[in-house]
């Protein structure tokens, strides 16, 4: 075990929305270091959404995030020599990450051409609840529903 907690990293905010958010959002995204080709794949992904459905594009990505974000997760518990998926609430930081990387690893699996094309597409299906990403959140807590019984055995 650790001999103390791990200590929280301040994250500054984005240049353009001045946004902490969008920093962590942009440091999932991106690859090698490479921060600010990431930043231009997320800012280009805005640009789109925003052409696309004629609403500010930070604002939809918003939306798209909190619609993706889990309450409850599953975690496997051995008791007495039977493995159990036990249904537990998520704490608010482990949900925004969840959310965001759930976001990114599908759509660097969609077909569009660019990579800001897929985020932009993600960030649209999400907003209106659909897409891979909202159908991870849904099998997410449909499974946590159907453990619910063994929610007792909870650490």
């Amino acid at each position: 075990m650790r001999r103390r907690k791990a200590k929280n990293r301040v994250i500054l905010p984005d240049p353009k929305f001045n946004d902490p958010t969008v920093t962590k959002f942009v440091n999932n995204l991106m690859y090698q270091g490479k921060k600010s080709t990431a930043f231009d794949i997320f800012y280009d992904a805005i640009e789109r959404v925003s052409t696309k459905t004629g609403e500010p594009g930070l604002e939809i990505w918003r939306k798209a995030v909190n619609n993706v974000t889990p309450n409850v997760e599953v975690r496997s518990r051995r008791v007495g020599g039977a493995t159990f998926q036990i249904p537990q609430p998520i704490r608010d930081s482990r949900k925004e990450s969840l959310a965001m990387k759930w976001m990114i690893n599908f759509s660097r699996k969609r077909n569009e051409r660019s990579m800001s094309e897929k985020l932009a597409a993600e960030i649209i299906a999400a907003s209106k609840e659909e897409g891979a990403t909202f159908k991870k959140k849904e099998d997410t807590h449909r499974m946590a529903e159907a453990n619910k019984a063994f929610s007792h055995f909870r650490f």
